[in-house]
């Protein structure tokens, strides 16, 4: 018995000494680290997104397109040349919706003459106007004719002649009477102005005393007077 005791104590001991060594041992406590993941070779950032052409003025094939072009002015009419008095040299006088001098048909001027088989003459005098009378923008012509008779008798007339394509057409006069003769023609705001002599009542047909503006508008065949001014005359 007393040779077994120290072999048990040994043992004993043995074991205390390694609990003790197991309890004073430390433990690391472990922490966890979160690592960004690596980017992946070859990847590129996204894109920015183009802004998208209108469709209003884009082409196909993508380039924008031209503004529209404006129509062309439309071409004017063509212009009616204006009468000039030359013309009337050889113009018709009268007709027989207006006849001239009682003439029922009317009478041929050439180069501003016109003789009658019963003797009388006309002639195509100086003053002439040129204008619109009848408001279609084309100038028409306003000329004097003197008629003899036989006499001393000289009746003046003022005729209007439209303008019907650079051409002089007949159209209307009026007659200012024996020995009245016209100084001066003008035509504007679809009005002519006549200057003529004329003598006062109770004067000799010689005696030429008075100096009259007349201003004429055309209506039909008809010259009608708008109005007039008289000024003294002396010869």
């Amino acid at each position: 018995m007393r040779r077994t005791l120290p072999s048990f104590a040994a043992l004993a001991l043995a074991c205390l000494l390694t609990a003790c060594g197991g309890d004073s041992g430390t433990t690391a406590s472990a922490s966890t680290t979160v690592t960004p993941a690596a980017a992946t070779p070859g990847a590129s950032a996204p894109a920015a997104i183009a802004p998208s052409a209108d469709p209003a003025t884009a082409s196909p094939s993508g380039a924008p397109s031209a503004p529209a072009k404006p129509a062309p002015p439309k071409p004017k009419p063509p212009t009616t040349p204006a009468l000039t008095c030359a013309q009337l040299a050889g113009a018709q006088l009268g007709s027989a919706a207006a006849p001239y001098n009682g003439y029922p048909d009317h009478i041929p001027l050439t180069e501003g003459i016109w003789n009658g088989e019963d003797g009388a003459s006309v002639e195509l005098q100086e003053p002439c106007g040129i204008g619109d009378l009848d408001g279609d923008g084309a100038a028409d012509a306003v000329g004097t004719v003197r008629l003899r008779a036989g006499g001393t008798g000289q009746f003046w007339t003022v005729a209007v002649w439209r303008n019907s394509g650079g051409e002089p057409v007949y159209r209307a006069l009026v007659d200012l009477g024996d020995r009245n003769p016209v100084t001066s023609i003008s035509v504007s705001g679809q009005r002519a102005t006549v200057v003529w002599l004329t003598r006062s009542d109770g004067r000799g047909m010689a005696e030429l005393d008075i100096r009259r503006t007349s201003v004429y508008r055309l209506s039909g065949t008809t010259l009608v007077e708008v109005s007039h001014t008289d000024a003294p005359y002396t010869p």
